[in-house]
């Protein structure tokens, strides 16, 4: 494969439509957090959903469609576009960066490179993210039942597809695009118990801003996901957007030379 593409290698790649990540293995975590909160991250159009929920999770993904398998994490938080409820994706640490861009630059996912890991013992499953000298987020749960079918349907999710202005002004090139996108699951397995999630301040990925008020519930399951393609279903407002717009980059500010 070279530079440019030929006409077989670009249909099969336009022929995969749909991302699949069987034999998933997850960790996830719901807590509620200050209404509040929720309003001050979430960029406009946005606005927050009825439920301050936020989900943490931390996955392997054995084998892709897409090529080797690879760990990620996501951080969520409830919002609604539309009367229509959802989730705001505010981080998506990776570990793979061939992986990386695939989910950053067509859908809008603020995916950045770390070091994840996840591991279960019996009922105790634990996992955390590490990046730049700070392991941010460390998730851990202890399993006490199964269940037949997922707890809950929490809908798409939305994104923001955006260009950084190439001169001096303060903005974009280009409209930033709200993009709406819904990852399906057929569980195989789902088991929920107690859990906590703990963070530790980090300048890079300040997952611990969004303050943990109450712990729902925490989850490991096995299922096999499929990434559906996403749809641009409204743009974001430049001026207003330009404070959100650094989720998907490391922001050293002052620049001090």
């Amino acid at each position: 494969m070279g530079f440019v593409k030929t006409k077989d290698e670009l249909d099969k790649y336009f022929n995969l439509s749909v991302r699949e990540f069987p034999g998933a293995q997850m960790l996830g975590l719901m807590y509620e957090t200050r209404p509040e909160i929720i309003a001050r991250l979430l960029p406009p159009p946005l606005e927050p959903a009825a439920e301050p929920w936020t989900l943490c999770f931390i996955a392997n993904y054995p084998v892709t469609n897409l090529g080797p398998g690879y760990h990620e994490s996501g951080f969520f938080i409830r919002c609604q576009y539309k009367g229509e409820a959802g989730n705001f994706c505010l981080s998506m640490p990776i570990s793979d960066e061939a992986r990386m861009h695939n989910g950053r630059e067509i859908f809008g996912f603020p995916k950045k490179l770390a070091k994840i890991e996840l591991k279960r013992e019996g009922n105790k499953v634990e996992g955390w993210v590490e990046r730049l000298g700070f392991r941010f987020v460390t998730v851990r749960a202890d399993l006490q039942s199964k269940l037949d079918q997922l707890p809950l349907q929490v809908g798409p999710n939305f994104l923001f597809k955006y260009l950084p202005a190439a001169g001096l002004d303060r903005g974009f090139d280009g409209p930033i695009f709200l993009v709406r996108q819904r990852t399906n699951i057929e569980m195989k397995t789902f088991e929920i118990g107690s859990g906590e999630i703990l963070f530790k301040d980090s300048p890079h990925d300040p997952w611990s801003e969004v303050v943990v008020e109450n712990v729902m519930t925490a989850y490991y399951m096995v299922s096999n996901n499929r990434m559906e393609p996403g749809k641009v279903v409204g743009e974001a407002d430049p001026k207003s957007f330009l404070p959100f717009s650094f989720l998907k980059i490391d922001f050293f500010g002052g620049f001090e030379r």
